[in-house]
């Protein structure tokens, strides 16, 4: 969008270099994202670009090495990565976005988080959660993992299959949930990619999101040490307030910007033999990019002005619960609709591979799928409206 419109955004000199930085990779990831997208091959091209680049350590804390950048400045960010490539932007999100998470909740023992924090620091390392199974689905419904941990003397051994295990061709470290055996207890493991017994099956062969390969993860008689737990969750978890998941929504509102940008350079290029004018002259075109524009405003201020005041107030993020879920639900159906709207203005063209817009329209229907689903946003507030004391 024009640089009015990303001002409101932008608001200081360290958010200004975020934003050049991650817009300085937009044209190369563009000219790459059909081919990645046509050939379901995770970017990884793309990665190592943003790895030489620091990109992998933002969310770190700086006394480790990092940048430590805040919600608000990650999701500026994102969204600002996902106008050239929305696979290498929603990938590079979970790995930042989980660094963020255990930086914020410091749910670890400190001594392993450092430890990993340095290694990603001087090594590039990549990192990522695998969480959501078969039968269970995303944990955001508090499905206890059917994946077992069984403690062997001095050591645990996981057995068990985990889907939409995203950055697979690339993660060096796995957290993957695991119910341990003989007890109502759920642990988070740590564990490096050349374990013995973790193998990934190239099972991802979907509609959108093609190259975020999110393959299976196939955990065969895992042995670890004992170290390799580093947390416990209560069954149910995933409840509470997670900023860091706005990465999504962000990511799906540059897909949003981005095609509409499109389009609207389509708009003023393409001129039918049947006017004497480009069709951006045609009432009902302005009022098409109208729409889009109003859809991404709403959307673009109510995600931001949550993510600040989850900033700024960080005494009130238990209660931001409702907030975050509406924004993940807001921004990826107004990214919908102004997809759809662009395949509207640009008309049967837009149906040709040879243009990006059926890629962003199939990219960003992913966005529906994501947690939080729209359901549970809406049984959350409405239960907080009827009974907010719980």
């Amino acid at each position: 969008m024009s640089g009015n419109e990303l001002n409101l955004f932008v608001k200081n000199e360290n958010q200004q270099n975020l934003y050049d930085n991650a817009a300085s990779f937009i044209e190369s990831f563009k000219q790459r994202a059909a081919d990645y997208d046509r050939k379901a091959m995770f970017p990884i091209e793309n990665m190592n670009e943003l790895k030489a680049k620091g990109m992998t350590t933002l969310t770190i804390p700086k006394k480790y090495g990092g940048n430590e950048i805040s919600l608000y400045d990650f999701l500026l960010v994102q969204e600002t990565l996902a106008q050239g490539d929305a696979a290498t932007a929603l990938s590079l999100g979970w790995h930042n976005g989980t660094m963020m998470q255990l930086r914020d909740t410091k749910k670890w023992p400190e001594s392993i988080f450092e430890q990993v924090s340095h290694e990603t620091v001087r090594n590039h390392l990549l990192i990522n959660s695998a969480a959501t199974e078969p039968a269970t689905g995303s944990p955001a419904r508090g499905g206890k993992p059917e994946t077992t941990a069984t403690k062997s003397s001095n050591s645990w051994v996981i057995n068990g299959k985990k889907t939409f295990t995203s950055l697979a061709p690339m993660l060096d470290y796995i957290i993957v949930t695991a119910t341990i055996t003989d007890q109502d207890q759920i642990g988070e493991f740590l564990l490096p990619r050349n374990a013995n017994g973790i193998t990934f099956e190239e099972t991802w062969d979907t509609m959108g999101m093609r190259a975020t390969r999110s393959d299976d993860l196939i955990l065969n008689e895992v042995t670890v040490d004992e170290s390799a737990l580093v947390s416990l969750k209560d069954p149910g978890h995933g409840t509470s307030p997670q900023g860091w998941l706005l990465h999504i929504p962000a990511c799906y509102l540059g897909i949003a910007i981005t095609a509409r940008n499109d389009a609207v350079s389509f708009a003023k290029e393409y001129q039918p033999n049947s006017l004497n004018h480009p069709i951006s002259e045609v009432p009902e075109v302005r009022r098409k990019i109208a729409e889009m524009d109003l859809e991404l405003m709403k959307a673009r201020h109510f995600m931001y002005h949550v993510a600040e005041i989850w900033d700024t107030s960080p005494e009130l993020r238990s209660k931001l619960g409702g907030e975050l879920a509406a924004v993940k639900t807001v921004c990826t159906n107004a990214a919908v609709k102004v997809v759809d709207l662009t395949m509207r203005l640009v008309g049967g063209q837009s149906l040709h591979r040879s243009k990006p817009f059926e890629r962003y329209y199939r990219d960003v229907r992913a966005g529906l799928h994501n947690p939080p689903s729209d359901d549970l946003t809406f049984m959350a507030l409405g239960n907080r409206a009827i009974d907010p004391k719980n």
